[in-house]
């Protein structure tokens, strides 16, 4: 699947103001719990964060991946489940904190009607943003905490998570163009080693020296949403996690 280059330049354009906004969602736990379900357990759950403007869902990034992973072979024939952020991916920034809000509520209601579910969480550009704030485990100095976010997300949660893939998460120096004196957009150190990070070098959104805004719509033709999903999937299957691993993509 490919997205036009008119499509990916103006993807690009209108995701500056978000991540802008998503700075203020924090890295936090939410309150109430997760929804309840009467859904059987799957052997894995994937929870994504689509990107700005993409329709309700996983994104087209998101359901790249999650194809991939259905057939790794170290899978085995596991059932993969798929479970969407709610939030709005829109340019309404201040309504990026639902996203943390959903996660966190998603994970902590998985971990609690579903201990052996082996959870693995994703993002895509904005959505890669929100999922890192989700797994920080310190609060930014001066953050004021949108509703519902009360602090950072319990430390045992990261026992059910098995891996997270990032695609195009915006870079340090992105947002600080953005927005001065930003807090970083970094995984948390309990999600850390069991982290990819996926980053085409010539998207501007995750890459300093990235020049080509059509890069950031291009990580399915570049195959990594397939390495993520290999990535993804060996973890699942041996329960370990690894050291952080970015792989780069060759744009073509």
């Amino acid at each position: 699947m490919s997205v036009k280059e008119s499509d990916r330049g103006r993807r690009v354009r209108r995701i500056a103001p978000v991540l802008a906004a998503v700075l203020s969602a924090g890295t936090l736990a939410a309150t109430g719990t997760g929804a309840a379900s009467a859904e059987p357990c799957p052997d894995v759950q994937v929870v994504f964060a689509r990107g700005t403007f993409e329709a309700p869902g996983a994104g087209y990034i998101g359901d790249a991946f999650v194809d991939a992973l259905r057939t790794q072979p170290e899978l085995g024939g596991k059932s993969v489940a798929v479970s969407p952020v709610n939030y709005p991916a829109s340019l309404d920034f201040m309504a990026a904190a639902d996203g943390v809000v959903d996660t966190s509520n998603q994970l902590r209601g998985l971990a609690e009607r579903c201990p052996d579910t082996k959870t693995v969480l994703g993002g895509y550009s904005q959505g890669a943003a929100v999922i890192s704030y989700v797994t920080q485990d310190t609060i930014p100095p001066g953050l004021t905490l949108p509703p519902g976010i009360t602090g950072p997300m319990a430390p045992e949660i990261a026992n059910h998570i098995a891996a997270v893939a990032l695609f195009g998460k915006p870079s340090n120096g992105f947002l600080n163009f953005l927005v001065r004196d930003a807090p970083p957009v970094t995984v948390g150190p309990l999600y850390a080693g069991k982290t990819i990070e996926q980053c085409i070098p010539t998207d501007p959104i995750c890459s300093p020296s990235g020049n080509d805004n059509a890069a950031h719509g291009a990580y399915i033709v570049d195959g990594m949403t397939d390495q993520a999903a290999d990535f993804a999937a060996r973890l699942v299957a041996s329960k370990t996690a690894h050291n952080p691993v970015e792989l780069s993509g060759q744009h073509s």
